[in-house]
């Protein structure tokens, strides 16, 4: 009698669909094992009254839950949540009816924002704990924290283009809404502990000020020539804060001793006033308050800064291969030469391009760069639901790296995400993959992938439509 052979690769198939759908049925259990502990007690249970009060299938646990695990997995329809939503209700209470995705939706629009923020604010100071009590990740006794602004883009409707406008040059109704996006991130940790959402024409220094209530006296900010600014530099030492940026394009400096400075109405000599020399293109002058105040700022807040302010200008060269700048020249207000050389402030600000890889994480690895609702409002929810996520994630890093003995910067952004889409209930948090150190590795800004061969949108859809049925011959 022969047997019937089965090859081991079905059997292998089987196992894998059986493992696949048993994460369906348990991930959004898992999710709130995780995350419930860090969240305020009382702060998800159900209301006698208000948005999703009543104890359904779209309880307000669930619906966070599993709108949280909709942005911890790119690409998930709405008809996926729905049977995970249906198999958590049915562990727990029996079979549920079939829910359909409207429901869904109109579950998760009635999801308050101010809950959201509540809930953002709640895990930002569990995790500001860990950055506090961080002394390993200081910088010469400093906390340091980068700055930098971003965007993201949207749908295409009309309450989202009044709100946040789109690029210019772009016909109306051929683009798409763009958002500026504000961050700040602590240094060694890379948590995201400040996030604004503003129309797209925002500079950004103009929601600096905003982001400097976070800090703390004697924190650094890290940032790019946008925020090296007069008005900056004074707003940071008037909350004894410590700025590293680089100097503007447009700042005339030069590092002559004893240099004269522009006379009014004089062009090409600098502006400051020399005050001392600390090295070799390293020097202290003085800054004077521009009778022109930034558009950003009103005159009630420009009023109080002060006529004149002491910086250090900073100028070194990048002599490795394959780097875009030859020569930065940085402002600083970090005036001890001793305390804090010059070759230790270039080393920091070269630090700072781990600002664009966590920008990076949060935008393509966790598809950020294009969110999905609809309406200004479901945008910002779906902002606030992200830095969630994103926060989750640095969360199993931090836990991965002191278990492994690492800096938790070195810990695999993507690894620790995928464990979190994929872990069961009361899986331990294995050994996640550690990225090897290498420093000064250059990679070129390309793309390989080929795009599509289609011409770019510059006519409103309707409008091709019609001429596509004019082209067409008649029956």
């Amino acid at each position: 009698m022969n047997t019937p052979f089965f090859p081991p690769w079905r059997s292998r198939l089987a196992a894998l669909g059986r493992r696949v759908q048993d994460l369906r049925q348990h991930s959004l259990l898992h999710l709130d094992q995780l995350f419930g502990p860090w969240l305020t007690p009382g702060l998800l249970a159900q209301a006698d009254q208000g948005p999703n009060s009543r104890d359904r299938i779209y309880n307000l646990r669930r619906t966070f839950f599993g709108f949280l695990y909709q942005v911890l997995n790119p690409h998930c329809p709405c008809r996926q949540i729905v049977r995970q939503i249906q198999a958590l209700f049915a562990l727990n209470q029996g079979p549920a009816i079939q829910g359909c995705t409207g429901a869904w939706c109109q579950a998760r629009g009635r999801l308050p924002r101010a809950l959201l923020e509540r809930l953002q604010q709640a895990v930002t100071g569990a995790l500001r704990a860990d950055v506090e009590n961080d002394a390993e990740g200081r910088w010469r006794g400093h906390r340091v924290y980068y700055l930098d602004g971003s965007s993201f883009s949207m749908p295409d409707t009309p309450e989202l283009q009044e709100e946040f406008g789109q690029p210019s040059g772009q016909a109306t109704g051929c683009g798409f809404p763009v958002a500026h996006l504000m961050v700040l991130f602590p240094a060694r940790s890379g948590y995201l502990l400040k996030t604004s959402a503003l129309p797209l024409r925002t500079h950004d220094v103009s929601q600096a000020a905003a982001l400097h209530e976070e800090l703390q006296e004697g924190d650094v900010l890290v940032g790019d020539r946008a925020f090296g600014s007069f008005a900056h530099l004074a707003l940071c030492q008037r909350r004894r804060l410590h700025g590293v940026f680089r100097a503007h394009q447009k700042q005339i400096i030069s590092f002559r001793p004893h240099r004269r400075r522009a006379a009014k109405g004089e062009r090409g000599k600098p502006h400051s006033r020399w005050l001392k020399r600390l090295g070799k293109h390293d020097q202290l002058v003085e800054y004077f308050k521009p009778k022109r105040r930034p558009e950003w700022m009103t005159a009630e807040e420009y009023a109080p800064l002060p006529d004149a302010l002491v910086v250090r200008e900073i100028r070194y060269t990048i002599r490795q291969r394959g780097y875009r700048t030859r020569v930065v020249t940085l402002v600083t207000t970090l005036l001890d030469p001793e305390r804090y050389p010059a070759e230790a402030i270039a080393e920091l600000y070269g630090l700072r391009w781990q600002v664009e890889t966590n920008l990076r994480h949060l935008k393509q690895t966790l598809n950020m760069d294009i969110l999905r609702c609809e309406t200004a409002e479901g945008v910002r929810k779906e902002l606030a639901v992200f830095v969630l996520v994103y926060n989750l994630v640095r969360r199993v890093m931090q836990e991965a790296a002191r278990r492994q003995g690492v800096a938790p910067d070195r810990i695999s952004f993507v690894d620790a995400w995928r464990w979190l889409r994929h872990a069961r209930p009361g899986d331990a948090l294995p050994d996640l993959v550690v990225n090897p150190d290498r420093p000064g590795r250059v990679e070129p800004r390309v793309r390989k992938r080929r795009p599509k061969q289609f011409p770019v949108m510059k006519r409103p859809r309707a409008e091709l439509r019609k001429a596509l049925f004019r082209k067409r011959p008649a029956a």
